[in-house]
This record gives C-alpha cells, sequence and structure tokens, in this order.
C-alpha cells in the first residue's frame, strides 16, 4: 500500500513589525531532500514549508507557510491523514508578544521584545500520535548531542530522531546521528540529497513493533 508522508521543512519567520522579524537559518534543505526522496521511492507526500529559496520538489504536494502558529495549523489538518509524520522545520520556539503595527524607528535607541513560547508541534504530535504512526523528530543541538537527542526521542514519543549540530544549518553536507529506540547510526560528511534517501529508506522499511 503506497505510504501517506507529511513532510515539513524550512525555518518560520515571527514578526516583531511590518518589516522586521525573528527567524533562524534553517534552508529546508534536508526536509526538501527527504520529502522528493519519499515521493521517487512511491510515497504519496505532502510538504509543508516555510520561507525558503528552494523549487518544490515536482513529486509532492506543497504548502507554504510563514509562522508556527501557521505551521502547527498545517500540520493538525494532516495529520490523521498521514502514515509518517517527518517533522525537519525548525520552527521558532518563541514569539514576540505583541507585533507592532508600525515600524520601529532608529530614533527609538533601545527597545524591549517580550517573547513568549510559541506551541510545541512536535510534543503535541507525540501525544495525539496512533499506534500505526511513525514519527520522526529532529534534532539540532551544539553539546551533547546524541545524549539530548535521546531525550527528545524518550520525551516527545518519537520513533526515530535525526541529529545534528548547528553547522549543517546552510550546508549542503551533513553530519548526522539516525536514532531509534534500538540504537543509533553515523553518517559523516554526506550530501543533504544522499542523506534524504537514507533518512526515506529507514522511514520506509522501519518497523516499530520488531525487537
Amino acid at each position: 500500500m503506497k505510504k501517506k508522508a507529511l513532510v515539513t521543512a524550512g525555518p518560520t519567520r515571527e514578526n516583531i513589525d511590518p518589516i522586521r522579524f525573528i527567524s533562524n537559518r534553517s534552508s529546508g534543505k534536508m526536509g526538501y531532500a527527504i520529502a522528493k526522496a519519499l515521493g521517487l521511492k512511491g510515497a504519496h507526500v505532502k510538504l509543508i514549508s516555510g520561507p525558503v529559496e528552494l523549487g518544490p520538489p515536482s513529486s509532492v504536494e506543497l504548502t507554504i507557510v510563514e509562522t508556527a502558529e501557521e505551521m502547527a495549523e498545517a500540520v493538525f489538518k494532516e495529520f490523521n491523514w498521514a502514515d509518517v509524520i517527518v517533522m525537519a522545520a525548525a520552527v521558532s520556539d518563541y514569539k514576540p508578544a505583541s507585533v507592532s503595527s508600525r515600524k520601529i524607528k532608529k530614533e527609538e535607541n533601545n527597545i524591549d521584545i517580550r517573547f513568549e513560547r510559541t506551541q510545541d508541534i512536535l510534543l503535541e504530535m507525540g501525544r495525539r500520535k496512533r499506534a500505526d504512526q511513525i514519527l520522526v523528530g529532529f534534532a539540532l543541538e551544539t553539546e551533547e548531542l546524541i545524549k539530548n537527542a535521546t531525550k527528545k526521542l524518550r520525551e516527545k514519543n518519537l520513533d526515530i530522531v535525526i541529529a545534528n549540530s548547528e553547522k549543517a544549518q546552510s550546508s549542503d553536507m551533513a553530519d548526522i546521528w539516525i536514532i531509534d529506540r534500538k540504537g543509533s547510526r553515523e553518517l559523516n560528511k554526506m550530501s543533504k540529497e544522499k542523506l534524504g534517501e537514507i533518512i526515506a529508506n529507514k522511514i520506509l522499511n522501519y518497523n516499530k513493533f520488531s525487537e
């Protein structure tokens, strides 16, 4: 049976005023590579992407979002449809508590911006996950990579977590660790296109009920 895969990719943006926003350095390349590979391997893929400078893979259905709130809305709209969910997007953890309706002028030498947490989409998906769904998350860490990624796997009820460092964000190459409840596999200095193929194979051949 054809797998139904929901993939997210790219950053989100949280507005400060009509001109400025906060975001992160995610390029979306890994998420797009996974979506492309899943599509080429026969899955029906829906890709939800933040703002990136990438052309969409021809084999997927693409939805563009901007904010963490829009990402959450799009994800949960498709969540029950999916057999596989790959949360590769780098969703903003915080957003300004209020957005200025006008451009903040330079004359205001100091500005104070209060931030509030955005919804933890991956945590909520872990809570909602059906027994027959496979949930894949990403962990970008600057220290204790394996320890923190494994903790995320447990605490957010993931089946697989892809761990990488901040060095991979804007590069076409990456070092990653694929971690599940049985162990981990390290992959070094590979293109994101190739890693996308490997991750897609891992997902499509994954049996969460095997010992």
